[in-house]
């Protein structure tokens, strides 16, 4: 409905008043910002992360969307940092975040890739340096009638607040409670006058009788009340809301789709009305499932005071593999992704194709064994060479003692992560993150391996605890007699004979079918026997081929921890 000229002239005297010094209109933001080049169907998305705190799991969740809705479309995914909450504001969060997608291979095409860093051509990417930007368009928005300024003190927005919830009213900003939407813009124009604060508020036309429906892009038809309240789009210290600055961001940077969290769905009504009113065009909207997590029986929000893998960092500090830890969050945003996997072992999630109707509405499970599995996969998957580089980058931040002793003699770091295990499975399918390295491995370096026993002692002494029979003296006869007949130069087959024959020697029985038959008959069998020299080489009840490891240690290393091992068990 057009305005009455009178009404339009003041409102356009309104708008001067509260914003003198804008002199650019949005057909001038129009110019500045073009629509981009690129191919018909290519997505523009973004994750909008605050700088309030640790990065959260649920943005690394949201970037994996982004990045492949752009990938897959040869689109641009950007980052913007929406801090216009800048009380709340933390130091060294927006380089966290920026780490975070680096470090999981989920960098932008443009927008903020640093602190203080930025590339591209629709920027500034940072909300609080488009100040200018908002203030064109709340300027617009008042001079078409949409806009008007709230005197109303936050003393009495509570206290209305409070009558609201005591009758049982749903809170909000909006009809006989909106107090100074129907104040007339004459007094509007002399309160702004005599210098009394305010904010600014939109003025919505919609009603909650109404319904009206929209396309979420992964959920499909949604049916929802209009938004009738009157929400604030520029706070008192000039920076504009979340709800404006979305509208004002997301269309001159051309996003295409808006991917966020579900919590947002019942904002979707206010943001329409903010587009239309703008005469801009609305983006497609995704909300992606909340992440839940089990505590106990049951499950619950991921909670950032709670849960130590609500922060990215705690995956990182762990040493999770990125194709890992990506592999898994795909299986939580694609239903088809783990059939895809298992079919394409030796691909990347990077060639799956996302899929926005195999994305499920209800909340996605943070299940860590699971996690754990496929980052056991992706380690197992390496190759000595690439497992060797990743704990290197690892423990050089996470454990430098480590990283300091693997750097001592590279050549042999590079043959124990390259180690076979009955010559096809590897060593590494022991371990699901970086973390787990410096144990699994400990006993390959004597440094470690002789500190573990000070601290830990000989777990070879368990085995008489497990079968009477084989006491210190009998395990030491064994290790006296093997240590004297090992061969290095022996291929396996022999170097197996060899250990049969030292055993039957000693009355192992080497026939497992035998030794079940009549156990009382020997001292224990070929696997006990195995079982001494293992411990004594390693200190570990489970390990990959001891003969493998033998050879890895050396003659003169194996045979010296055998030698330790007598003294401690005589």
């Amino acid at each position: 409905m057009e305005m009455d000229k009178e009404y339009e002239r003041k409102c356009f005297e309104l708008a001067y008043l509260i914003f003198p010094d804008v002199n650019e209109t949005v057909d001038d933001l129009e110019i500045r910002y073009p629509a981009r080049n690129l191919k018909e169907g290519a997505k523009v998305v973004r994750i909008g992360p605050s700088p309030t705190g640790m990065m959260h799991t649920g943005t690394l969740f949201q970037a994996m969307v982004n990045r492949k809705l752009a990938s897959q479309s040869e689109g641009v995914f950007y980052v913007r940092v929406e801090d216009t909450d800048q009380k709340r504001e933390v130091e060294g969060a927006v380089q966290e975040i920026i780490d975070g997608l680096e470090h999981f291979d989920l960098m932008p095409d443009e927008g903020v890739i640093g602190k203080d860093k930025e590339k591209g051509d629709y920027g500034p990417y940072t909300q609080s340096k488009r100040r200018e930007i908002y203030r064109i368009c709340a300027k617009h928005l008042i001079e078409i009638g949409r806009a008007y300024p709230c005197f109303c003190t936050p003393e009495m927005l509570q206290k209305t607040h409070d009558q609201q919830v005591a009758n049982k009213i749903i809170p909000g900003y909006y009809g006989v409670y909106a107090k100074c939407r129907n104040r007339s813009i004459d007094e509007a124009i002399e309160r702004v006058k005599a210098g009394e604060k305010f904010i600014l508020r939109f003025r919505s036309n919609g009603s909650h009788l109404n319904k009206i429906a929209f396309v979420d892009d992964a959920r499909g038809k949604i049916e929802m009340a209009d938004n009738d309240e009157d929400i604030v789009l520029i706070k008192s210290d000039g920076l504009p809301t979340y709800h404006f600055a979305h509208v004002c961001d997301d269309h001159f940077m051309h996003t295409t789709h808006v991917v966020r969290a579900e919590e947002w769905l019942p904002s979707v009504p206010k943001h329409l009305q903010l587009f239309e009113a703008m005469g801009f065009e609305a983006p497609h909207y995704i909300h992606t499932p909340t992440i839940m997590i089990k505590d106990g029986d049951s499950k619950r929000k991921l909670s950032k005071r709670k849960d130590k893998v609500a922060a990215v960092s705690y995956f990182i500090s762990a040493g999770y593999p990125v194709e890992g830890l990506n592999d898994y969050l795909m299986t939580i945003l694609n239903s088809d992704f783990e059939m895809w996997k298992s079919q394409n072992k030796d691909k990347s999630y990077k060639d799956f194709t996302f899929k926005l109707d195999k994305m499920s509405s209800a909340g996605s499970l943070l299940d860590i064994p699971k996690l754990n599995d496929l980052s056991k996969e992706a380690i197992a998957r390496m190759t000595g060479d690439e497992v060797l580089k990743c704990v290197l980058e690892w423990s050089k931040e996470f454990n430098k003692d480590f990283y300091d002793l693997l750097n001592k003699d590279l050549k042999y770091a590079r043959e124990v992560f390259g180690l076979e295990r009955d010559n096809a499975t590897k060593i590494r399918k022991d371990i699901f993150k970086w973390e787990d390295v410096e144990p699994t491995f400990r006993y390959f370096f004597d440094e470690n391996y002789k500190n573990e026993l000070e601290t830990e002692g000989y777990i070879i002494k368990t085995l008489t605890e497990e079968k009477a029979t084989l006491t210190p003296e009998v395990m030491v006869k064994a290790l006296e007699a093997y240590k004297t007949a090992y061969n290095e130069a022996d291929d396996k087959d022999t170097w197996f004979a060899r250990m049969k024959e030292v055993a039957e020697g000693l009355n192992f029985c080497t026939n497992m079918k035998e030794y079940k038959a009549n156990p009382d008959a020997y001292v224990g069998s070929i696997a006990d026997f195995s079982s001494i020299v293992r411990m004594a080489v390693t200190n570990r009840k489970n390990t990959p081929d001891i003969y493998s490891i033998m050879h890895l240690l050396g003659k003169d290393r194996t045979i010296a921890r055998m030698e330790d091992t007598i003294e401690k068990l005589k």
